[in-house]
């Protein structure tokens, strides 16, 4: 149809090899006229061609939030099994560094095309990603948008207006001159995580326009520890009577709501991420805002992007941002993640 040989049509839908301008031009022609789409699947399988990708997540238990995230990985796997891909999970202790830094050089060694990386610890992931970079790997991040990477795709919200929306979803709540608190659970290694950081650097940014007068408490807590947990924030709450509103960046608001309610003191907490756990006291009231940021949607995503690079050799779109959902008691029941 457009005149050249068959060499090189093939040449020019696989993109190898060295092709006129001319002849590029009759062939594009045709695939434009007749709405060409190659069989993927057929090529998979002619080509026997396997492709392994790698997740790096934190380890989680049913109902957490990761969970949810590798929920849509899992459905992805399972969407593209025709198509010869296998994701194999690798996981880290999202409370300490160092578990990161050990799956590096298995990441190195490993046959893998592709990896996706929550990227909790920043200077972790940098050193991740250089090495990938050098290996020619291609890689998607997840959690928090990294600068100075050359990932192929961003899946996840704005970080810093999460945050600056939170500082809104507070201070509508108090008096300017209120003061509040800030809680967060102790990590090894750098102290907070990329998504944490950005998240209060908007909020504090949003308190500050707005001329905020009062007090921002930071309370320290520990990851697995409820015992010494319950006495920080008996300790808190008693010298500090007059801290009733807080909020903490991280899915682990309903620690704090269980506290509250067992306590029966009154304490207006903002937390993050739709997970069974918060739902519960987001509807006794004891969480008066969840933002949620559709974890499942971007397990599945960014395993089809690495999918659509590699495969399909389409150009997927580098930044990606979530909607961020503002959940409260009264609309939560109507809350759906679709994938």
């Amino acid at each position: 149809m457009s005149g050249v040989s068959t060499g090189t049509v093939d040449r020019i839908l696989h993109n190898r090899g060295k092709v006129s301008e001319e002849a590029k031009k009759k062939v594009e022609k045709v695939l434009k006229e007749i709405d060409y789409h190659p069989n993927l699947i057929a090529r998979s399988l002619a080509l026997k061609k396997n492709y392994h990708f790698i997740t790096l997540t934190p380890f989680f238990v049913q109902g957490e939030y990761w969970d949810k995230l590798c929920e849509g990985i899992n459905k992805a796997e399972q969407e593209l099994f025709s198509y010869n891909v296998e994701v194999e999970q690798m996981y880290f202790n999202q409370y300490d560094k160092s578990s990161f830094d050990e799956l590096i050089p298995h990441i190195e060694k490993s046959d893998c095309q592709g990896v996706i990386i929550a990227t909790l610890f920043h200077d972790s992931v940098l050193q991740l990603t250089q090495k990938l970079d050098l290996l020619e790997i291609p890689y998607i991040l997840i959690d928090a948008f990294i600068e100075n990477t050359n990932c192929v795709a961003y899946y996840g919200t704005n970080s810093y207006d999460s945050g600056y929306i939170a500082g809104r979803l507070l201070f509508e709540q108090i008096e300017p001159d209120d003061n509040i608190a800030i809680f967060r659970f102790i990590r090894k290694g750098e102290k907070q995580v990329t998504q944490v950081m950005k998240r209060e650097e908007g909020f504090r940014n949003y308190l500050s326009e707005k001329n905020y007068s009062g007090r921002i408490y930071s309370v320290q807590l520990h990851a697995d520890e409820p015992v010494e947990n319950a006495a920080i924030l008996k300790e808190f709450t008693h010298t500090h009577e007059d801290v009733n509103t807080g909020i903490i960046f991280n899915s682990r608001a309903h620690l704090l709501g269980k506290y509250f309610k067992e306590t029966g003191e009154a304490f207006k907490l903002i937390g993050y991420d739709v997970i069974d756990a918060n739902i519960r006291y987001l509807e006794s009231g004891h969480i008066t805002h969840l933002i949620a940021q559709r974890p499942e949607v971007q397990g599945f995503n960014c395993v089809r992007a690495l999918f659509r690079h590699l495969v399909l050799k389409e150009k997927v779109e580098q930044i990606n941002y979530m909607p961020i959902d503002i959940l409260i008691k009264e609309n939560i029941r109507y809350y759906n993640n679709y994938i």
